[in-house]
């Protein structure tokens, strides 16, 4: 057990390389933090937490990430899957209830990696882990449609049917302007990778369409203004009352958490000739 728990430190070993890898570390480092950043703040307000809380968790938890991650080829960011499964969280329970149901998750991949657990996700078939991905990236969609038409998710409705609702009762005046930009965002994330392979298309599409909607003066809701600087650390309220209710949930965000780790874990070691 101490050898296991050993081995989830840094060790000195693992900047071996850093002397002539140095640069090309750097370059990587700002290439991840362009793309991770309209995700973050993407990511933030689909959970329901804000885009400022996404933007902060990406900057911490990345740096988190850098000194304790196990891999030599992989980087922590935000995911668009923690957020669908955050996001009924947040709606049902507050933003008081993710400083919780987070570290207790947080606890459970960890004692599930210093255990060896982690190694089960070999025997999942990987025809269910892209019909998870698909079902994933259909509810991102889904949760999208209401933004996209300029109006509020209908209050205690599912995502397909909300997103149903919204496009019936749909204002397409104000539709009209808010598609608009959506389609010039995602024209150029489609086009700017044919065109040049390092151009971040991410961050430039979001870049383009923030100067288009302040030239143009076109009205549609803003993010609001982001924090300059990391807050300062605090105890988080904590109702250890509702940990009953939160325990499924946390199991959930840490099963995620897990799955999405090691399988990409899995793939990168495909890609790489250095063992992970």
């Amino acid at each position: 057990m101490p050898h296991r728990f050993s081995r989830l430190l840094p060790h000195r070993d693992d900047y071996a390389d850093l002397p002539r890898s140095w640069r090309r570390d750097i370059l990587a480092g700002v290439t991840v933090g362009v793309v991770a950043l309209p995700l973050a703040l993407a990511f933030g307000i689909s959970s329901g937490v804000g885009a400022a809380a996404g933007l902060i968790t990406a900057v911490v938890a990345g740096l988190v990430a850098a000194v304790f991650g196990g891999s030599h080829v992989q980087v922590s960011g935000p995911t668009g899957a923690m957020a669908v499964v955050l996001a009924p969280i947040v709606a049902q329970h507050g933003l008081g209830s993710i400083a919780l149901v987070t570290v207790v998750a947080g606890l459970l991949v960890l004692t599930a990696g210093i255990t060896g657990l982690g190694r089960a996700v070999t025997f999942i078939p990987w025809p269910v882990i892209e019909g998870f991905t698909l079902g994933i990236a259909t509810i991102i969609f889904l949760q999208q449609v209401p933004a996209a038409f300029a109006q509020h998710p209908p209050a205690g409705e599912r995502t397909l049917p909300a997103a149903i609702t919204v496009v019936i009762h749909a204002d397409w005046a104000a539709a009209a302007k808010t598609l608009g930009v959506v389609a010039v965002v995602a024209l150029l994330m489609v086009t700017l990778p044919r065109l040049h392979r390092a151009i971040p298309e991410s961050l430039t599409a979001v870049i383009v369409a923030t100067l288009l909607v302040s030239a143009l003066h076109i009205p549609v809701a803003a993010i609001g203004e982001l924090p300059s600087h990391l807050p300062a650390p605090v105890l988080p309220h904590a109702d250890l009352g509702a940990m009953r209710t939160l325990l499924g949930a946390a199991l959930a965000i840490a099963a995620l958490a897990a799955i999405e780790s090691l399988l990409s874990a899995r793939v990168a070691a495909t890609m790489s000739d250095r063992a992970l």
